[in-house]
């Protein structure tokens, strides 16, 4: 610590590990995925590691959340559809070109696998998605969405088209449809 600051040195170092982590799990797969091939590709030692994070789950999981938290938009301001569509733009760019996206699959794949690993995932995804939610439901109680509307149901369609995408097609959803995709979920504004 430096003055009530982590070490800038400390710092960099998690950040080259924690990119080497979610790289390494994109490339091999939670199954292959080792703390020494993280080591390796972090170019640092495996004591470094194991100082910062018990196991290669609690290093997927710091890196997941680190990430996101760098990576989220401001909602801030803004109408609850503006702010909805920010949140599925953001998710849609994400799952088309980054890390995440090519995590998915291994998170998916290994949490079949690995009931921890499982566990993480789907709170993870939870966790996420109650942004949205939230969201939503302030849109339906400011009179902005329909009544009828189920905000958790709602945010899965909303997420839907984008996740599947992904997944089960060759081409991946188009952030700049996000405002259509809103219009067909929510009705139009």
């Amino acid at each position: 610590m430096t003055h009530g600051r982590p070490d800038p040195r400390i710092e960099r170092s998690r950040m080259v590990v924690l990119e080497a982590a979610l790289e390494e799990l994109g490339d091999v797969g939670y199954g292959a995925f080792t703390i020494e091939s993280v080591a390796a590709r972090a170019a640092v030692a495996k004591s470094t590691i194991y100082r910062h994070w018990s196991d290669k789950l609690a290093l997927i999981a710091d890196a997941f959340e680190t990430f996101h938290e760098q990576m989220v938009p401001g909602i801030e301001s803004g109408s609850p559809r503006d702010r909805v569509e920010r949140l599925v733009r953001h998710v849609a760019e994400v799952v088309v070109d980054s890390t995440f996206s090519v995590c998915i699959p291994a998170l998916i794949e290994g949490a079949e696998r690995d009931p921890r690993l499982r566990e993480f995932h789907h709170r993870y995804s939870a966790e996420r998605r109650q942004t949205l939610v939230d969201v939503i439901a302030e849109g339906i109680a400011l009179g902005d969405f329909p009544p009828r509307l189920d905000p958790e149901l709602a945010a899965l369609a909303l997420l839907g088209p984008i996740f599947y995408r992904r997944l089960m097609s060759g081409a991946p959803f188009d952030p700049d449809r996000a405002g259509e995709l809103v219009d067909t979920v929510l009705g139009p504004s």
